[in-house]
């Protein structure tokens, strides 16, 4: 498997491109910005990008979306409950003082359980509400894609709309704490980790906290 870290946009916002060596079937995970440089990876790499995968539609996460759906022919896809956060992403940027950010509607909606596949990668979808209504994490084996769920020593923030501590926290309870302490963590914002390290040492997520 090819795996390729960006961080992109104001926000810096962690894009991953994953890409079956073999076949050069690829996914990209939340473009959030910088098309071109996602792009220039894409065609140096030789890729074939079978979907752009949103884990949720906070702007910061889908402003390259267009463009590279318009420069791949990739499907785009991100979970029902977060459409209508999708479709107004403009306003949303807008409120945190930056240009208006815009996406492509989705053209098909993800449910807890699905795979997508892209040659030998198959990325099994969770539903992780809480930072948003429709928020996903993507399985694969032995890693983790955490959208804004959970990073590194932290958990996503809840105080934006549609956003709830306690669901947040039963969804990293039960979707990700099961998972085996050596499943790398690579999350939409900051440095990887794993499960094990965010199992002992993340705040959120320890008996003091109440996170049981």
């Amino acid at each position: 498997m090819i795996l390729i870290r960006l961080i992109v946009g104001p926000l810096q916002v962690n894009c991953f491109i994953l890409a079956d060596e073999k076949t050069r079937d690829a996914v990209v995970i939340d473009p959030g910005d910088d098309a071109a440089d996602i792009l220039k990876i894409i065609r140096d790499k030789d890729l074939s990008v079978k979907y752009i995968v949103n884990t949720h539609g906070h702007f910061d996460h889908i402003g390259a979306n267009k463009a590279i759906k318009e420069a791949t022919g990739a499907e785009l896809l991100i979970h029902e409950g977060d459409a209508p956060v999708l479709a107004s992403a403009a306003q949303h940027s807008r409120a945190f003082g930056m240009g208006p950010v815009s996406s492509p509607p989705a053209d098909r909606y993800l449910k807890h359980g699905d795979m997508i596949t892209a040659g030998e990668i198959s990325l099994r979808v969770l539903h992780t509400p809480g930072h948003s209504p429709g928020g996903i994490c993507l399985l694969e084996e032995g890693m983790v894609f955490t959208g804004d769920a959970l990073f590194a020593g932290s958990i996503g923030r809840t105080d934006l709309p549609g956003g709830d501590l306690m669901t947040l926290l039963d969804s990293i309870r039960t979707n990700l704490m099961n998972l085996p302490d050596d499943t790398r963590v690579f999350s939409g914002h900051g440095p990887a980790s794993t499960i094990g390290d965010e199992r002992r040492e993340n705040p959120f997520l320890n008996a003091e906290s109440g996170f049981e």
